[in-house]
C-alpha cells in the first residue's frame, strides 16, 4: 500500500464491507449485551493490543489465539486489552473481541476499529466492548459528538483519538475523560515519537491521556509519563514480545509527574517552546554571562561540556545559570571506544539529581541499550561520515538524535559542517537536529534549505575558544528569523 492517505483507504474499504455484509461483518453479534460494562483505568495503565498485522509492518503474528494472548497479557500486568476488529488491514474481527470478553468478563476491553456511525457504537456495545475508539480525523464534529454521547448513554467509555492540536481543539467541547494521542500519522503510518508530547499541551481539561504507538522500551513509557500521559497503548512490541509488559509498566511508574500533576519532563518543557523558527541550543557555555546573553537573544537550550575539551565547563557555572529561562544540557562522552565502560561523570549525576541540569547529550560511543540507564532524560549525538550512517539514527530510543560532523580528533566544536548529502539523508529519516560548523553567516542557508527542528551552535559564536561573542549570538538569531521570513514570503 502506498503512503498516500492510508486512513482514507481503510475507511473506504470498511464502508464497502459494511454495505455488503452488515455491521457484524460475518461475526455473530448477540441481540443484547452479555456482560456488564467494566470501567476503563485512568492512571498509570498499559493497554496491550491484539492484532495480527498492520499496513506499516505487514504480518506481525498470523497465528494469534486471542484468548490465550489476552490471558498472557493479563498475567504480565496489562490493565486493559485493545482488540483490532478491522479485517482487511489488521486481520481482526468482532469474534475476537467477543471470545476475549466471554473468557475475561472483568477485564476492560477496547474495540479498536475505524468506526463510522451510531450503528457501529450499538454493535460494539452488544459485542462486549467496554470502550470504543473514535478517530477524530475520520469523523465530522457532529458524528464525533453523537457517537461519543451514545457510548456514554450505554455506559461505555470512548477513547477519542487525535493526532494534532487542531484535532485536540475539535474534541475539547466534549471534554472527554479519555483522550488518545497517536504518534503514528494514520495517513502515512509514519511515527513521530515527539508528536504526542507536542499535542499534549493542547489538552487542557481534566482527563486521562493515552500515548499511542511506538512504545517498545521502558524509557519510552517513562518519557510518556513525564510528559503528562496517564497510560500507553502498545501493539506490535508486545505482540512480538509479551515480556516487555513489566518493563513498560515500570517506565510509567518511574516517569510519573509530581502529585500536582503538572508535567515537568525535559521533552514536555522543550515542546512548550513554540516558535516559527528552529529551537536553538547554544553550546560550550563556560561563563554565566555568555549564557545570559544567549537566553536574552532567544536560546532555548544551553549546553555545558563535561568531557575532554577546551570548552569544558564546571558545576559552578551550571549552578550560576540556574535562574535562566532555558533548558540546561550536559554534553558528555560516557563511553569513548567500543571496549570502554560507559560512565556518567559524578558531577553530572549530582547536577541532574539536584535539578540544575534538565538532560544529558550523550556524545560518545554509547550503545542504544546503555543510554537511559546512564542518564534520563537524554538524547544521543552521532557523528556521521556518510549518508548511509543516517540509518543508525533509528536504532536509538530517544525521540530525537543530534547529528554532527565526524572528526577523528574531537567529539564536537570542531567547526566542521556536515555534507549536504548527509543532511538530506537525515531529513529523510525525520526531523533534523544538527550541529557542526554553524555560524551566523551560514545559518540562513541551512535553515532555508533543510528546515532543521533544532540547531546547535558552539564554536561559531566565539571570539576566542570557549568564550562567546555577544554580537555573534544576536546576529545568529537575526539570520534565523530572516530565513524564516524569506520562506514565508515565497
Amino acid at each position: 500500500m502506498s503512503d498516500v492517505d492510508i486512513l482514507t483507504r481503510i475507511a473506504t474499504k470498511r464502508r464497502e464491507r459494511v454495505a455488503a455484509e452488515g455491521y457484524s461483518l460475518a461475526s455473530l453479534v448477540p441481540a443484547e449485551r452479555m456482560h456488564p460494562v467494566v470501567p476503563f483505568p485512568r492512571s498509570n495503565f498499559v493497554i496491550c493490543e491484539i492484532k495480527r498485522k498492520s499496513p506499516s509492518r505487514g504480518t506481525i503474528d498470523g497465528s494469534i489465539q486471542p484468548v490465550r494472548l489476552a490471558g498472557t497479557y493479563r498475567e504480565l500486568g496489562a490493565d486493559a486489552i485493545s482488540i483490532l476488529t478491522e479485517e482487511d488491514h489488521f486481520g481482526g474481527n468482532l469474534t475476537d473481541l467477543m471470545v476475549v470478553k466471554k473468557t475475561f468478563p472483568d477485564l476492560p476491553v477496547l474495540r479498536k476499529d475505524f468506526l463510522l456511525d451510531l450503528t457501529d457504537v450499538e454493535y460494539s456495545y452488544r459485542a462486549g466492548a467496554d470502550c470504543i475508539l473514535l478517530i477524530a480525523s475520520l469523523l465530522s464534529d457532529d458524528e464525533l459528538s453523537a457517537m461519543y454521547r451514545r457510548a456514554s448513554e450505554l455506559g461505555m467509555d470512548a477513547l477519542l483519538e487525535v493526532h494534532d492540536e487542531r484535532e485536540a481543539r475539535r474534541v475539547a467541547p466534549l471534554k472527554p475523560g479519555l483522550v488518545g494521542v497517536n504518534a503514528r500519522d494514520l495517513k502515512t503510518f509514519r511515527i513521530d515519537p515527539l508528536g504526542p508530547v507536542r499535542v499534549r499541551h493542547a489538552i487542557d481539561w481534566p482527563c486521562s491521556v493515552v500515548y499511542e504507538s511506538g512504545i517498545f522500551e521502558e524509557e519510552q513509557a517513562a518519557l510518556a509519563s513525564q510528559s503528562g500521559f496517564s497510560g500507553v497503548l502498545v501493539g506490535e512490541s508486545v505482540v512480538r514480545d509479551h515480556t516487555r509488559i513489566p518493563a513498560i509498566k515500570r517506565g510509567l511508574a518511574l516517569g510519573a509527574p509530581p502529585a500536582a500533576g503538572v508535567p515537568t519532563g525535559f521533552w514536555y518543557r522543550l515542546t512548550a517552546k513554540r516558535h516559527r523558527r528552529p529551537w536553538v541550543k547554544v553550546c560550550g557555555i563556560m561563563r554565566a554571562s555568555d549564557a545570559a546573553v544567549a537566553v536574552e537573544a532567544g536560546a532555548d537550550l544551553l549546553g555545558f561540556v563535561f568531557a575532554e575539551s577546551p570548552r569544558r565547563s564546571s558545576a559552578a557555572c551550571v549552578r550560576e545559570c540556574a535562574g535562566l529561562d532555558a533548558l540546561k544540557v550536559a554534553v558528555v562522552v560516557a563511553r569513548d571506544g567500543k571496549d570502554a565502560e560507559a560512565v556518567l561523570p559524578l558531577e553530572v549525576q549530582e547536577l541532574l539529581a539536584d535539578g540544575y541540569l534538565d538532560a544529558v547529550q550523550l556524545h560518545g560511543d554509547e550503545e542504544p541499550h546503555e543510554c537511559a540507564p546512564l542518564a534520563f532524560p537524554y538524547y544521543k549525538a552521532m557523528q556521521l561520515r556518510t549518508p548511509d550512517d543516517a540509518q543508525g539514527l533509528g536504532e536509538f530510543y530517544c525521540p530525537r538524535c543530534l547529528v554532527d560532523a565526524y572528526s577523528r580528533d574531537a567529539r564536537g566544536g570542531t567547526g566542521r559542517r556536515l555534507d549536504p548529502e548527509i543532511l538530506e539523508a537525515v531529513c529523510a529519516q525525520g526531523p533534523l537536529w544538527v550541529a557542526g560548523g554553524i555560524r551566523p553567516d551560514n545559518v540562513r542557508e541551512l535553515v532555508r534549505r533543510f528546515g532543521p527542528e533544532l540547531v546547535d551552535v558552539s564554536s561559531g559564536l566565539e571570539d576566542e575558544t570557549g568564550y562567546k561573542d555577544a554580537q555573534k549570538i544576536r546576529t545568529l538569531f537575526t539570520e534565523i528569523e530572516a530565513a524564516i521570513a524569506q520562506e514565508a514570503s515565497v
